[in-house]
């Protein structure tokens, strides 16, 4: 309760509610900062280690949902491609994710090797996440609702890619039947 004490000052009572609650205010300030960039999402690894994003900061990022068995699986080959011709500025990073008719059932260690032996995969693979949905990963809720010249709203198919900025804001969004090669694409490398 809240009461004056008459001498000009709140009672003792009152100045631990004050403390308690700008010390309130504080922790749901940390815990619950909005989301400003893909830099504030903490991921990993297809191996299972840290995959920190800020690294890749001053380079643009192209996050591609991928699957092994899809129509569109082929495309590693061509992301492969676009990650050796612009690897100084730009980072690919693919994320399995077995969302649409099952397409990758396989666990980490298994995308990995499939994805090294049919395609010569070296850019940055993710460990597999959920792209759609109420497990989706928190980085996807963000990346289909952000704001971008082109659309938003849920992932409909493996393959669609995210082009990231070098401060990290989403800057394009493609469907699945883009192409990496294609110029719809490397026009904004």
């Amino acid at each position: 309760m809240l009461y004056w004490s008459g001498k000009g000052t709140f009672t003792q009572h009152t100045h631990k509610y004050l403390i308690m609650k700008t010390l309130l205010i504080v922790l749901l300030t940390l815990f619950i900062a909005p989301v400003k960039s893909v830099y504030d999402f903490k991921l990993n690894t297809i191996d299972g280690k840290p995959l920190v994003l800020k690294k890749f900061k001053g380079k643009k990022l192209l996050i591609v949902n991928t699957a092994s068995k899809c129509g569109y699986t082929p495309q590693y080959a061509e992301l492969e491609k676009l990650w050796q011709q612009y690897k100084g500025k730009l980072v690919i990073i693919g994320f399995p994710a077995n969302n649409f008719g099952g397409q990758e059932p396989g666990a980490n260690l298994t995308i990995k090797e499939f994805c090294q032996k049919n395609y010569g995969v070296t850019f940055p693979l993710a460990e597999k996440v959920s792209v759609k949905g109420e497990d989706a990963a928190e980085l996807f809720k963000y990346l289909t609702k952000a704001e971008n010249p082109d659309f938003t709203g849920d992932i409909k198919w493996n393959f669609e890619k995210f082009l990231i900025d070098e401060n990290g804001k989403l800057v394009h969004r493609f469907r699945s039947g883009v192409k990496p090669m294609s110029e719809e694409i490397t026009k904004y490398l």
